[in-house]
């Protein structure tokens, strides 16, 4: 297929691998910010052509997996309610909370929806106004837009029965938590193509500066991987610590100034619980005060306190990229995408759920 073919080549990828073997002289460990970068490590193999001193980790790049359970518990609190319509993008619903997940809420009555974009259920407000529709506004800078343009929208229009369970969370944040970690192992770092599609890079580079790390701007194919990778690894080797971007053909420094306005204008800078990684100091968004009356906890109140994860999952160390899917004694056992015992392994994106599809694991 035209554009995604030339990104496949076996033979190119193998010759970045063997260009990469000749440029490593030491040990290096990066991570890859992004889930969808991780499921087409695993999927491809792409870890597996480098060098043994070549160590590639799975960061916090899933924004379903780093929702935090009292989210997901609140979730399911507002989907029970008679008088509401939830909606969700589907790889949501089987994210497990302290309890349940949406799916058993929906399997027992509840109208729960699967939506493919904010602004159908900003359309469902709009056809029934005597019901109460709450989108759950989930996930990186990528999917602000969409979501500060249906709260916009909404509020153009006078909508009164819409509102968002907000759960955004911002990357460069989550990076200096990782780099300012007793257990970081991280030298260099493959950011985000979609993310920087939206937010530039710009905001990367002091990152960079500060903490001495290379950060390499890289798309999702496994061409584009492997370049990243080896254009962090030149770093690396030459003691430099820059920002690049290989995802030109998408991604400029400045990113989508149109798309950063519409989120300046609804969403404000918030401190961010992270699922794995604790509470991060401005590392979300919630919605401004002009747009307050569409903010889903101030509209029916928060959530009950809930315990964290608890048991033997390990997703937090995962999303710190301490350890890997198979080093969790629960995977594949007791652990399966349909008993998952954390959001890795659910969740499209999830780093457990790439292993357990793509690489051989143990069957319970």
């Amino acid at each position: 297929m035209k554009f995604i073919d030339e990104f496949r080549d076996g033979r190119l990828a193998q010759r970045y691998a063997q260009a990469i073997a000749r440029l490593v002289r030491r040990p290096w460990t990066i991570m890859e910010v992004c889930g969808g970068q991780t499921h087409a490590i695993v999927k491809f193999g792409l870890d597996e052509l480098l060098p043994k001193t070549v160590t590639l980790v799975h960061g916090p790049g899933c924004p379903v997996c780093v929702t935090p359970v009292a989210l997901i518990d609140q979730a399911v609190a507002l989907a029970g309610r008679p008088e509401i319509t939830f909606c969700s993008f589907g790889d949501m619903l089987r994210v497990p909370g302290s309890r349940a997940d949406l799916l058993s809420v929906k399997a027992q009555g509840g109208d729960v929806r699967i939506v493919y974009s904010p602004l159908d259920a900003v359309q469902l407000a709009r056809h029934h106004p005597t019901r109460e529709v709450v989108f759950f506004a989930v996930g990186f800078e990528t999917t602000v837009p969409a979501n500060a343009l249906a709260v916009y929208t909404a509020h153009q229009e006078g909508l009164t029965n819409f509102s968002l369970l907000v759960s955004h969370v911002l990357v460069p944040p989550a990076l200096r938590a990782l780099l300012t970690s007793p257990e970081n192992r991280i030298q260099g770092f493959l950011a985000a193509g979609h993310v920087c599609a939206v937010m530039g890079y710009a905001e990367y580079e002091p990152i960079a500066r500060e903490y001495k790390v290379p950060i390499v701007v890289t798309g999702f194919e496994p061409l584009d991987i492997l370049q990243g990778t080896y254009l962090c690894l030149r770093q690396l080797e030459q003691g430099r610590a820059e920002v690049e971007n290989q995802y030109a053909r998408t991604v400029r420094r400045a990113g989508n100034t149109r798309a950063q306005e519409l989120m300046r204008e609804v969403f404000q800078v918030v401190p961010r619980t992270w699922r794995g990684l604790g509470e991060i100091p401005q590392s979300g968004l919630g919605l401004r005060e002009p747009y307050a009356a569409f903010d889903a906890e101030r509209r029916f109140g928060p959530a009950p306190p809930t315990p964290d994860d608890a048991g033997e999952c390990i997703s937090g160390l995962v999303l710190q990229g301490v350890k890997k899917p198979h080093e969790c004694g629960a995977f594949g056992v007791r652990c399966r995408p349909e008993h998952p015992l954390g959001a890795p392994m659910v969740s499209s994106e999830g780093a457990c759920a790439a292993y357990y599809r793509y690489r051989s694991v143990p069957r319970g």
